[in-house]
């Protein structure tokens, strides 16, 4: 059984969205405060960087959201998720999948960093306001092509969709989601209603009811 160490809104969102659309899968999820290197010190001997997600499956132990959705799909297939080697989307299809990431999720980290996360003496308002128009310029890139297709790439709803929904997700959650573009903010509400999308969101919060977790705003 594969073990999903999580926090609620948090990166790890992505394994646990792809857990639940590729289905079928036995994990357990185990949640935490966030960010738990601050309230929960005892993870720091399971993870010593502190951060969320790590996935443990036997001796695979994994701590980077978009590859644990990659070794998912790819480990515990043959799902549509995937997109194949020798399928002319392969490129666009990792390209997205770590666009969602390193691209559209870490300036978003700093606006968080510097809006919520650092003591009210040490936020930095010009500093989250700057990397907050840095995501929102990256996100044109989105904007172009999900103006004139349904999902990211290979004409079907893939890891790479889930990847690039968690940036929207947490873009939402910081107030920047009334700047999308209507292509975005329309990819965002298919995205939002799927079925693995809504199973993934209660099993996270009836996963932080049992163990006592309180839910993020």
């Amino acid at each position: 059984m594969l073990t999903l160490y999580h926090c609620a809104a948090a990166r790890s969102f992505r394994p646990l969205w792809t857990l639940e659309e590729v289905g079928g899968i036995p994990y357990e999820l185990k949640m935490l405060p966030f960010p738990p290197r601050v309230f929960a010190k005892e993870y720091m001997a399971i993870n010593p960087l502190g951060t969320i997600p790590l996935l443990v499956d036997g001796d695979t132990r994994m701590t980077e959201s978009a590859a644990i959705a990659q070794y998912i799909v790819t480990r515990y297939g043959p799902t549509p998720l995937n997109v194949g080697v020798n399928e002319p989307a392969y490129g666009a299809f990792l390209n997205w999948l770590h666009f969602g990431e390193a691209t559209l999720t870490f300036p978003q980290t700093i606006v968080l960093r510097y809006t919520e996360l650092e003591p009210e003496e040490r936020r930095q308002p010009q500093v989250a306001a700057d990397y907050a128009k840095w995501f929102l310029g990256r996100l044109r890139a989105i904007e172009s092509v999900v103006a004139d297709h349904e999902t990211i790439c290979a004409g079907r709803f893939t890891a790479a969709d889930i990847s690039v929904g968690y940036a929207l997700l947490l873009a939402t959650r910081l107030g920047l989601s009334p700047q999308f573009g209507p292509a975005v903010a329309a990819y965002w509400q298919r995205l939002k209603t799927r079925e693995g999308y809504l199973r993934a969101v209660a099993a996270e919060n009836d996963a932080g009811d049992a163990q006592g977790v309180a839910r993020r705003a």
